[in-house]
């Protein structure tokens, strides 16, 4: 099943949700006829991430108990405040609060008033994948989006980004 989600914005993207579904984000004013050409054009590849998710899916991930993710959470908490107070004295940006949680889909997020979440599952991934978040979470204190700009100030504090980027897209799946 295909479900289309129009919004303020100028190309079309598809995305395979762990569930296996097809999320098609697409212009307002795009006809219908446009977006099932686009769907057609990238049916391999819609094929090969569904066939991705399904299987990972099925894998019997490890499962951690509750004392391992309060390990995990203690050793972010040790962690990732130094890494945060390093890179924002290099990027000369501030923050508020830094909150480790156990989530199940994102790795950080950073909230209009600086305050910064992170996942403690970030301590499963090498201290490059974690700085490469943090750094990310702190250009939203000069950025608050994914735009070119936002990309520009990762970029300055991280030029191999995309690495680490393709990196998490990759292997780290939460």
């Amino acid at each position: 099943m295909v479900k289309v989600i129009r919004s303020n914005r100028k190309t079309m993207s598809i995305e395979i949700t762990k569930e296996a579904e097809i999320l098609v984000r697409a212009p307002y004013r795009m006809p219908n006829s446009e977006i099932q050409r686009f769907l057609n054009d990238k049916a391999d590849w819609i094929e090969k991430h569904i066939e991705k998710a399904r299987t990972a899916k099925q894998d019997s991930r490890e499962r951690l108990t509750e004392e391992q993710i309060r390990e995990l959470a203690d050793k972010a908490m040790e962690v990732l405040p130094k890494r945060v107070a390093y890179f924002a004295n290099v990027m000369g940006v501030t923050y508020g609060r830094i909150t480790i949680r156990n989530q199940k889909t994102l790795w950080g997020s950073c909230s209009s008033k600086g305050n910064l979440n992170f996942n403690c599952m970030l301590m499963k991934t090498p201290p490059e994948i974690q700085d490469y978040v943090v750094v990310h979470e702190l250009c939203h204190r000069k950025e608050m989006n994914h735009s070119k700009r936002f990309w520009t100030e990762v970029e300055k504090v991280l030029p191999d980004y995309r690495e680490r980027r393709k990196w998490l897209k990759e292997n780290g799946r939460i």
